[in-house]
């Protein structure tokens, strides 16, 4: 498991090129000022534009007034314009120039159609007046040449413009010169980003929390890198490849980021998805490029990140065809990593946590040559995980970082991070000046269990009910020996669930089948609770029937454990078959399997049921408290049922904190896998 520690921040004199610098003045906001003061006062001063109007308004009013000063035929435009006398012009200025007068006309225009015999008409209107009113007739043709100029310059221009930005524009420099996706012609070029001395990462192996095992393997890499000779002295090689392993979270990132800061040469840093695009081609050219810039710079580290991408087994694709883009960059990448050609130098270093879809040609010896498993962290190493989180938060005197360490199996470096961050933010949210352990309690309850809706409107008949519910199960697995102890049991809703109940799985590595029946009994004690009580069963044991459905359907088919089918086991860890829609047992087999684990499921269910009629009375006390109090912890169930007793039949004390009894931690996972079963 691993963590960060933070980045330093302290600068060098030679960064000072990174340095942020002061915005400079821009003179292209007094262009703007001006223009925009220019088009105010052409706006206020200027003339106003000509308004429409209709022929019929022209002859029958303003030409009888004897307010048309002019009328310009204008012939290849169909248009007329209209001026009015400078002595009539008030008559208009409130109707149609919103009370501004115009200094300059043409004042109205018209539309001419190509029925109208505008030389005629306007002719016969003319001659209507008295010679004193009489006004001038013009005919022109008026050339477009704004029009034209838009259509043989403006427009090419802006075309050319627009196809050089797209094809021809400089490419964006990405963080220690790694190249952008800019322009048509760089599509090809690799996206990966460069890390070198003057701009590489701040984070080393000190701030890898865990993973010892796995440092070790890519401390060997770096040192390498560092000390040649005493490796090629002996005749040895270094691996060409290393593959980190492991479920999200888990650091696989981080420790790639301290590879970065450690080896103190070159390192590409590129994500698997960077390598697919929609065009054909690209994908390979990409991968030519990330090796012809990673030779140039060796020795060198590439790492790519989530390698799943690209990497994905031939077989598996979705497409089902042998011309696959997908495929073409994953061959292009197979003969970069190890083909007729020699990478000397060059190191490659990816992630994934799907390992087992990856190709079998990219995965063998000569390519990745080591495989790091990088798993979840154990108790000691999430303790140390804690220290390097904590350490930049105030808390209060006498923490034990013990306690949070032992409370959260089955974490993830990111959620033991997720866990401070929330517990601080919990703290402050409370006005308090440190934090303390109960704050943490709460954050694991908001991360596991979900966000608390107080809110939420329950009857009391539901409330009872999963009072009852949550007692089932509760009761029935402090009884089984073999099941997960309890520590913590709530009917305040949280996320999606009305009620839950809190275990702490032991962290083994094998599981028993007595252990998973126990277990399946537990899971089932709120159903069997709900038909004891109420007589009738309720939708509020879904995800119940679910969890047992699949363990039992796993002790079947992957685990060898019923009698009847034998000692086999359907499960492909390789993930071989690929795209194989037959299931790879027949049909009476199938019948007996889905005998086999209803059988498993059964026998679970009876036995929750006997547990609970046998401790009726604690059962029921149990849940009366629960409807009282909202939650209960493991000192409660001590106090009814007396103390939990083991397999080997000696009474021991329930983990309890020595402060309160308020551990929570979360439920065992699910066991439909067998890397899962060995957490559950």
């Amino acid at each position: 498991m691993t963590t960060n520690s933070g980045n330093n921040n302290t600068r060098k004199p030679n960064q000072n090129k990174f340095q942020k610098k002061a915005p400079r003045f821009n003179f292209m906001w007094i262009y703007f000022f001006v223009i925009l003061a220019l088009g105010f006062v052409f706006r206020m001063y200027g003339s106003a534009d000509p308004v429409k109007t209709e022929w019929l308004t022209v002859k029958e009013q303003m030409i009888p007034a004897g307010d048309v000063e002019k009328i310009t035929y204008i012939t290849n435009l169909q248009k007329a314009e209209v001026y009015i006398q400078k002595d009539s012009l008030s008559k208009y200025v409130n109707k149609y120039f919103g009370g501004r007068e115009p200094s300059v006309g043409p004042h109205f225009f018209f539309i001419v159609s190509p029925n109208f015999n505008a030389e005629e008409n306007l002719e016969e209107a003319r001659l209507s007046l008295p010679m004193e009113q009489r006004f001038i007739i013009n005919t022109e043709t008026r050339e477009n040449y704004f029009g034209k100029l838009l259509e043989w310059f403006i427009f090419p221009l802006l075309i050319f413009g627009i196809l050089w930005f797209i094809m021809f524009r400089p490419m964006q420099k990405g963080m220690g010169g790694g190249q952008g996706g800019g322009g048509i012609f760089n599509v090809g070029k690799s996206q990966a980003k460069l890390y070198e001395k003057e701009n590489n990462i701040k984070v080393t192996f000190k701030d890898v929390a865990g993973l010892e095992e796995a440092k070790v393997e890519v401390m060997e890499i770096v040192d390498f890198l560092k000390n040649p000779k005493k490796y090629t002295a002996l005749g040895g090689k270094i691996p060409k490849g290393a593959l980190l392993v492991g479920p999200p979270g888990t650091g696989k990132t981080l420790l790639a980021k301290a590879v970065a800061g450690e080896a103190d040469v070159p390192f590409f840093s590129i994500s698997g998805s960077d390598f697919v695009e929609m065009f054909v081609g690209v994908g390979a050219s990409r991968v030519r490029d990330l090796f012809r810039q990673a030779k140039e710079k060796a020795p060198c580290i590439v790492f790519i990140d989530e390698i799943d991408a690209v990497g994905r087994a031939r077989s598996k694709n979705v497409g089902f065809s042998s011309n696959d883009e997908r495929e073409n960059t994953l061959n292009q990448l197979l003969t970069e990593m190890d083909g007729f050609g020699t990478n000397s130098g060059v190191i490659i270093l990816a992630a994934t946590n799907r390992a087992d879809i990856l190709d079998k040609a990219l995965m063998r010896a000569g390519r990745f040559d080591r495989q790091i498993h990088v798993d979840l962290p154990e108790l000691k190493e999430r303790e140390e995980i804690f220290k390097v989180h904590l350490a930049k938060l105030k808390l209060v005197d006498g923490f034990d970082i013990s306690f949070l360490a032992k409370q959260t199996p089955g974490f993830s470096g990111a959620d033991i991070a997720n866990v401070c961050n929330e517990a601080a933010l919990i703290a402050a949210r409370k006005d308090k000046p440190a934090i303390d352990k109960q704050d943490f309690l709460d954050a694991i309850d908001r991360i596991v269990g979900g966000l608390e809706r107080k809110s939420k409107i329950i009857t009391p008949n539901e409330k009872r009910t999963i009072a009852y519910h949550e007692a089932g199960h509760a009761t029935v697995s402090w009884m089984l020996p073999n099941a997960n102890p309890l520590l913590k049991v709530t009917i305040i809703p949280r996320g999606r669930a009305l009620g839950a109940a809190w275990y702490l799985p032991e962290e083994r590595q094998i599981t028993t089948t007595e252990q998973m029946m126990d277990e399946m009994a537990a899971t089932l004690g709120g159903r069997a609770a709900e038909e004891i009580v109420n007589g009738k069963i309720s939708t509020g044991a879904l995800s119940d029937l679910e969890k047992v459905t699949k363990q039992s359907y796993a002790m079947v088919t992957y685990y060898g454990m019923s009698d009847k089918v034998g000692h086999l086991s359907y499960y492909d860890s390789t993930g071989g078959n690929g795209y194989n829609f037959d299931k790879p047992y027949s049909e009476k087999t199938a019948e007996l399997i889905d005998k086999e684990a209803k059988q498993f499921i059964d026998q679970a269910h009876k036995r929750a049921l006997e547990v609970l009629k046998d401790n009726m009375e604690g059962f029921t006390q149990l849940a009366e408290l629960l409807l009282e109090r909202e939650v209960i912890f493991s000192e409660d169930l001590e106090k009814i049922f007396g103390p939990r007793k083991p397999k080997d039949g000696a009474e021991v004390t329930p983990p309890t904190s020595p402060e309160t009894a308020q551990e929570v931690a979360p439920e065992a996972v699910d066991v439909t896998e067998p890397e899962t079963a060995s957490q559950a």
